[in-house]
């Protein structure tokens, strides 16, 4: 939901001003009405306010742990390469198994 395609502001509404003629709605109606709409978007705009901020926090948090797990497969492959390592195959995969349910644990809460 981009807010380029809101039309309306909390302030727009408040101030609209409607024509009354003989059998017009009843301006206390339209008022309350409004107020509940402007409270309406007051809503909206927090909560999408809020939704960016937590959408900024992930994508910083996936870009570390994505970093992080490119770095594990290079120094397995490096390991693997070099056939003798001071870390073990099996260090490495325990490593890479732990960041796994670090990664992939996030998506299931």
């Amino acid at each position: 939901m981009d807010a380029d395609k809101i039309v309306l502001s909390p302030g727009e509404i408040l101030d609209k001003e409607f024509k009354i003629d003989a059998r017009g709605y009843r301006p206390q109606e339209v008022d309350k009405f409004l107020d509940l709409v402007i409270n309406d978007y007051n809503e909206f705009i927090t909560l999408i306010k809020k939704m960016k901020k937590e959408l900024a926090i992930m994508n910083d948090e996936n870009t570390k742990l994505k970093n992080e797990l490119r770095r594990i497969k290079a120094n397995i492959e490096a390991a693997e390469g070099t056939g003798s390592s001071s870390v073990s195959n099996v260090d490495l995969l325990r490593r890479l198994s732990q960041l796994e349910k670090v990664v992939y644990g996030k998506n299931e809460e």
